[in-house]
């Protein structure tokens, strides 16, 4: 027999720290927690109400969960305090991390200590009824019996309400697919792939992969660098011009998020490193071409693993021509792209470090790691 389920509108804001993540964190949390989560409104950015402190993000859901409006309350005070909620004893509003309100849960009334629906101060907060205007402009409060839209007009709440272009989503998927295409980078033997193979798989991405296996030069180059530097370096760089500009060229009507185990100006990092100086400036003339042409990431991830780490899972994909290569060559590429991030301003930039971490074999590990990403993504996505 299916389990009846409540419509459940509910309040969400943030005044503290990185606010856009900790709305989206929310969303998850709630999504998997306490019911499906159908709608999200606009976010709207407001002053603080009926205290001093910072702007606060505000936001409204549609619920619809098999929960009690009492079990409702305390996975979403469970949640507040897993986001960093602190609730302060004593009379007065106080800046926090989040506040989730419960507005209505279907047409039920409910006076406890506590807990009481619907929100006694819905009619008193612009905050709460513009977005709730949004999701339910008809929505009759079952006490007043007053529809959103005319309780909206009828506030006396004049607080400036400013409408941002941040989205919130329901999911994972549907966030990654907002940022549309990202680059996972890291030195040889980090990840990269098996962390942009379970993204794409997961959240039916479209992938693009370094074809570096298919490389002639390669095995050549693990035996005589000097020699073969030049001829690997710029046939790596031809094909992955050439392959950046056939796979990124435009997204896939069904797949509407992009994700590569690389990014093209790695050829410029590892070019520095294996070439002589005069090898080098050439080439750069070149790269410099072909790089204004290609699209760039919008996120760039960079997996940070310990040197002996590195050697180690080297040895365990068993690679013959990789087996040779020296720690020194792996740590000349860890200060490559260290170098290139910090004097790359233009790029969103992440570094993660995975020690302690197996995103492959454990699930949290992986989720962790996809968080990281988001709330770096959405930082400074309101000011």
């Amino acid at each position: 027999m299916a389990v009846r389920k409540t419509r459940v509108y509910l309040s969400l804001g943030s005044n503290m720290g990185n606010r856009a993540w900790a709305l989206q964190k929310a969303v998850f949390r709630i999504g998997t927690q306490a019911g499906r989560v159908a709608a999200l409104s606009p976010v709207y950015q407001t002053p603080a109400w009926g205290f001093e402190g910072d702007a606060f993000l505000n936001a409204c859901l549609e619920l619809h969960t098999a929960l009690s409006p009492e079990a409702l309350l305390e996975v979403l005070l469970e949640i507040e305090r897993e986001l960093g909620r602190e609730r302060h004893r004593g009379p007065g509003y106080h800046s926090r991390t989040l506040d989730i309100d419960i507005l209505y849960y279907g047409e039920a009334i409910v006076d406890q200590p506590g807990l009481r629906i619907p929100h006694p101060r819905i009619p008193e907060r612009a905050f709460v009824l513009k977005p709730l205007a949004d999701l339910a402009p008809q929505y009759y409060h079952p006490e007043l019996q007053r529809d959103t839209r005319n309780m909206l007009q009828a506030c006396k709440d004049r607080s400036a309400l400013e409408k941002t272009s941040l989205g919130l989503h329901p999911d994972r998927a549907a966030a990654f697919a907002d940022i549309g295409f990202m680059a996972i980078e890291g030195n040889i033997g980090a990840g990269k792939t098996s962390l942009a193979r379970r993204m794409a798989s997961e959240m039916n991405a479209k992938l693009i992969l370094e074809r570096f296996a298919e490389n002639p030069f390669l095995p050549k180059f693990y035996e005589d660098r000097e020699r073969y530097a030049f001829p690997l370096e710029m046939s790596f760089l031809a094909d992955r011009y050439q392959q950046y500009i056939d796979d990124t060229a435009q997204l896939d009507l069904f797949r509407p998020f992009m994700v590569s185990d690389y990014d093209i100006y790695k050829s410029l990092i590892f070019a520095k490193i294996t070439l002589q100086e005069d090898e080098y400036k050439l080439y750069r003339k070149l790269f410099e071409l072909m790089y204004s042409e290609v699209r760039k990431p919008r996120l760039y991830v960079y997996l940070y693993q310990r040197t002996e780490r590195l050697l180690q899972q080297i040895a365990q994909r068993g690679r013959s021509y990789e087996q040779g290569i020296p720690a020194e060559y792996l740590e000349q590429i860890h200060r490559g792209y260290f170098d290139f991030m910090k004097n790359a301003p233009h790029l969103n930039a992440l570094v993660i470090d995975l020690e302690g971490k197996d995103f492959v074999k454990r699930d949290e590990d992986y989720l962790e790691i996809l968080d990281q990403m988001l709330a770096y993504h959405l930082r400074d996505a309101v000011k």
